[in-house]
């Protein structure tokens, strides 16, 4: 994984474990890695993983059994979609349409681009 200067690794590894259950690839109610495996996995420290785990913990992603580890949540995915939607929403599409304000580009050549990288 390689890390962006722009925002806490913490957040970064919250992110790789929220896109991990997006693809499905830990489901609800599984254990997901250690710390420690996922430590050596992404190249941190597992003291930055636990940072990550106490994060999404707080926002009812995962769970910790005490003694097992850290499992998704039942609805972790529809959590994790509802927030990076409003974040999208608050952030990132407000910064686009400063932009496609300042270079003139309008809404009909995006949904044009859009409708092209679709096929």
């Amino acid at each position: 994984m390689e890390y962006k200067t722009d925002k806490p690794i913490y957040l970064q590894i919250a992110d790789y474990i929220c896109n991990q259950i997006i693809l499905s690839h830990w489901k609800e109610d599984e254990r997901i890695p250690s710390a420690r495996d996922l430590g050596v996995l992404l190249s941190v420290n597992p003291n930055t993983v636990v940072r990550s785990f106490e994060s999404i913990e707080q926002q009812g992603i995962i769970y910790n059994k005490r003694g097992l580890g850290y499992f998704v949540s039942s609805d972790a995915k529809q959590k994790i979609l509802d927030i990076y939607k409003k974040d999208f929403f608050d952030i990132l599409l407000p910064e686009v349409f400063t932009k496609m304000q300042l270079y003139g580009i309008s809404i009909e050549e995006v949904v044009g681009a859009f409708e092209d990288s679709r096929g």
